[in-house]
Protein backbone atom coordinates (compact mmCIF):
# COMPACT_ATOMS: atom_id res chain seq x y z
CA UNK A 1 0.00 0.00 0.00
CA UNK A 2 1.31 3.29 -0.79
CA UNK A 3 1.58 5.45 2.47
CA UNK A 4 1.93 8.78 0.19
CA UNK A 5 -0.85 8.37 -1.88
CA UNK A 6 -3.43 10.98 -0.40
CA UNK A 7 -7.06 10.41 -0.28
CA UNK A 8 -9.54 12.39 -2.53
CA UNK A 9 -11.52 14.99 -0.85
CA UNK A 10 -15.39 13.99 -1.45
CA UNK A 11 -17.38 16.18 -4.11
CA UNK A 12 -20.50 17.02 -1.40
CA UNK A 13 -22.65 17.93 -4.41
CA UNK A 14 -22.12 14.45 -6.15
CA UNK A 15 -21.91 12.38 -3.14
CA UNK A 16 -25.23 10.65 -2.09
CA UNK A 17 -26.84 11.30 1.44
CA UNK A 18 -25.27 7.94 2.72
CA UNK A 19 -21.97 8.62 1.33
CA UNK A 20 -21.61 12.53 3.01
CA UNK A 21 -23.26 10.73 6.25
CA UNK A 22 -20.12 8.21 6.14
CA UNK A 23 -17.75 10.90 6.14
CA UNK A 24 -19.69 13.19 8.30
CA UNK A 25 -18.96 10.69 11.06
CA UNK A 26 -15.12 10.68 10.13
CA UNK A 27 -15.23 14.29 10.16
CA UNK A 28 -14.50 16.86 13.19
CA UNK A 29 -16.97 19.97 13.96
CA UNK A 30 -16.08 22.07 10.88
CA UNK A 31 -16.13 19.16 8.23
CA UNK A 32 -17.80 20.01 4.63
CA UNK A 33 -19.80 16.62 4.74
CA UNK A 34 -21.89 17.54 7.58
CA UNK A 35 -22.54 21.22 6.27
CA UNK A 36 -23.47 19.98 3.09
CA UNK A 37 -26.12 17.25 4.70
CA UNK A 38 -27.17 20.40 6.89
CA UNK A 39 -27.79 22.33 3.34
CA UNK A 40 -30.00 19.22 1.99
CA UNK A 41 -32.13 18.62 5.17
CA UNK A 42 -32.56 22.21 6.63
CA UNK A 43 -35.58 23.22 4.73
CA UNK A 44 -37.18 19.56 5.10
CA UNK A 45 -36.30 19.20 8.71
CA UNK A 46 -38.13 22.45 9.41
CA UNK A 47 -40.96 21.23 7.20
CA UNK A 48 -41.38 18.17 9.04
CA UNK A 49 -41.21 20.13 12.46
CA UNK A 50 -43.71 22.19 11.73
CA UNK A 51 -46.25 20.44 10.31
CA UNK A 52 -46.12 17.82 13.56
CA UNK A 53 -45.82 20.78 15.82
CA UNK A 54 -48.09 22.73 14.70
CA UNK A 55 -46.64 26.53 14.46
CA UNK A 56 -43.08 28.43 13.19
CA UNK A 57 -41.52 28.98 16.72
CA UNK A 58 -41.86 25.32 18.26
CA UNK A 59 -41.07 24.13 14.55
CA UNK A 60 -37.68 25.76 14.39
CA UNK A 61 -36.74 25.32 18.38
CA UNK A 62 -37.63 21.26 17.51
CA UNK A 63 -35.27 21.91 14.17
CA UNK A 64 -32.75 23.10 15.44
CA UNK A 65 -32.57 20.34 18.10
CA UNK A 66 -32.83 17.53 15.27
CA UNK A 67 -29.38 19.12 13.52
CA UNK A 68 -27.56 19.27 16.57
CA UNK A 69 -28.93 15.38 17.51
CA UNK A 70 -27.92 14.52 13.90
CA UNK A 71 -24.32 16.35 14.79
CA UNK A 72 -23.99 14.38 17.70
CA UNK A 73 -24.92 10.92 16.93
CA UNK A 74 -23.87 11.05 13.19
CA UNK A 75 -21.17 8.21 13.77
CA UNK A 76 -24.06 5.78 14.99
CA UNK A 77 -26.42 6.26 11.28
CA UNK A 78 -25.24 2.55 10.53
CA UNK A 79 -26.40 2.36 6.74
CA UNK A 80 -29.14 -0.24 7.34
CA UNK A 81 -31.76 2.23 6.02
CA UNK A 82 -31.67 5.61 4.12
CA UNK A 83 -29.98 8.70 5.20
CA UNK A 84 -33.70 10.65 4.69
CA UNK A 85 -35.24 8.00 6.98
CA UNK A 86 -33.10 8.02 9.79
CA UNK A 87 -33.44 11.74 9.60
CA UNK A 88 -36.95 11.73 9.85
CA UNK A 89 -36.88 9.26 12.40
CA UNK A 90 -35.19 11.83 14.75
CA UNK A 91 -37.04 15.07 13.31
CA UNK A 92 -40.36 12.59 14.80
CA UNK A 93 -39.03 11.61 17.89
CA UNK A 94 -37.86 15.39 18.46
CA UNK A 95 -40.99 16.92 17.49
CA UNK A 96 -43.31 14.16 19.72
CA UNK A 97 -41.09 14.59 22.73
CA UNK A 98 -41.59 18.89 22.13
CA UNK A 99 -45.26 18.44 22.16
CA UNK A 100 -45.70 16.04 24.97
CA UNK A 101 -43.28 18.40 27.19
CA UNK A 102 -45.25 21.54 26.06
CA UNK A 103 -48.35 19.88 27.43
CA UNK A 104 -51.30 19.46 25.43
CA UNK A 105 -54.17 21.61 27.64
CA UNK A 106 -54.26 23.71 24.68
CA UNK A 107 -54.71 21.38 22.45
CA UNK A 108 -57.23 19.75 24.15
CA UNK A 109 -59.30 22.59 24.46
CA UNK A 110 -58.74 22.90 20.51
CA UNK A 111 -59.76 19.65 19.72
CA UNK A 112 -62.92 20.25 21.93
CA UNK A 113 -63.58 22.89 20.50
CA UNK A 114 -62.78 21.91 17.00
CA UNK A 115 -65.43 18.80 17.72
CA UNK A 116 -67.96 21.48 19.19
CA UNK A 117 -68.05 22.88 15.48
CA UNK A 118 -68.32 19.82 13.54
CA UNK A 119 -71.79 18.87 15.39
CA UNK A 120 -73.51 22.09 15.50
CA UNK A 121 -72.92 21.79 11.59
CA UNK A 122 -76.53 21.04 9.90
CA UNK A 123 -76.13 19.02 6.66
CA UNK A 124 -78.87 21.11 4.78
CA UNK A 125 -76.96 24.89 5.72
CA UNK A 126 -74.71 24.21 2.67
CA UNK A 127 -73.36 21.14 0.75
CA UNK A 128 -69.84 21.60 1.97
CA UNK A 129 -71.13 21.50 5.83
CA UNK A 130 -67.54 21.82 7.99
CA UNK A 131 -65.55 22.71 5.13
CA UNK A 132 -64.08 25.54 7.18
CA UNK A 133 -63.01 23.77 9.48
CA UNK A 134 -59.21 24.00 9.36
CA UNK A 135 -57.53 20.33 8.94
CA UNK A 136 -54.58 20.51 11.71
CA UNK A 137 -56.88 21.35 14.06
CA UNK A 138 -58.87 18.43 12.99
CA UNK A 139 -55.24 16.67 13.28
CA UNK A 140 -55.35 17.22 16.67
CA UNK A 141 -57.98 15.66 17.80
CA UNK A 142 -56.10 12.31 17.30
CA UNK A 143 -53.41 11.03 20.09
CA UNK A 144 -49.91 12.42 19.03
CA UNK A 145 -48.54 9.20 17.14
CA UNK A 146 -51.22 8.82 14.85
CA UNK A 147 -51.61 12.70 13.50
CA UNK A 148 -47.95 12.17 12.96
CA UNK A 149 -48.61 9.01 10.63
CA UNK A 150 -51.07 10.75 8.80
CA UNK A 151 -48.79 13.71 8.49
CA UNK A 152 -45.85 11.69 7.35
CA UNK A 153 -48.43 9.41 4.93
CA UNK A 154 -49.96 12.22 3.07
CA UNK A 155 -48.41 15.61 3.91
CA UNK A 156 -44.83 14.34 3.26
CA UNK A 157 -45.41 11.25 1.06
CA UNK A 158 -43.75 8.23 3.15
CA UNK A 159 -44.57 4.87 1.82
CA UNK A 160 -45.49 2.72 3.98
CA UNK A 161 -41.87 0.77 4.57
CA UNK A 162 -40.38 3.99 5.84
CA UNK A 163 -43.46 4.80 8.03
CA UNK A 164 -43.16 1.19 8.81
CA UNK A 165 -39.53 1.32 10.14
CA UNK A 166 -39.57 5.10 11.55
CA UNK A 167 -42.89 4.16 14.03
CA UNK A 168 -41.17 0.11 15.05
CA UNK A 169 -44.47 -1.19 13.39
CA UNK A 170 -44.40 -4.19 10.82
CA UNK A 171 -46.00 -2.65 7.24
CA UNK A 172 -49.34 -3.86 8.05
CA UNK A 173 -49.82 -2.93 11.58
CA UNK A 174 -48.62 0.16 10.02
CA UNK A 175 -51.38 0.38 7.52
CA UNK A 176 -54.19 -0.84 10.20
CA UNK A 177 -53.12 2.12 12.03
CA UNK A 178 -53.22 4.49 9.37
CA UNK A 179 -56.61 3.25 8.67
CA UNK A 180 -58.37 3.38 12.25
CA UNK A 181 -56.75 6.78 12.71
CA UNK A 182 -58.38 8.05 9.09
CA UNK A 183 -61.81 6.05 10.54
CA UNK A 184 -62.14 7.96 13.56
CA UNK A 185 -62.11 11.19 11.50
CA UNK A 186 -64.34 10.17 8.81
CA UNK A 187 -66.16 9.40 12.64
CA UNK A 188 -66.08 13.01 13.89
CA UNK A 189 -65.95 14.66 10.41
CA UNK A 190 -68.41 12.96 7.97
CA UNK A 191 -68.43 16.26 5.78
CA UNK A 192 -64.92 15.98 4.96
CA UNK A 193 -63.10 13.96 2.64
CA UNK A 194 -60.13 12.26 4.12
CA UNK A 195 -57.31 9.63 2.74
CA UNK A 196 -57.01 8.19 -0.66
CA UNK A 197 -59.27 5.77 -2.45
CA UNK A 198 -56.79 3.15 -0.95
CA UNK A 199 -58.07 3.76 2.64
CA UNK A 200 -61.64 3.22 2.04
Amino acid sequence: MDVNRVAMPLDTELASDEQLAAEAAREGAEGPAFAALYARFEERVWRVCYRLMGNAEDAADAAQEVFVRLFLERAKFAGRSKYSTWVHGIALRVSLSQRRSRGRRKSHETAEHVQQAARDQQPDHAPNAGAALDLSQMLDTLEDEDRALLILKYAEGQNYDDLAELFGLSVSACKMRIHRAIGKLRERYPAQQFGSPEDH
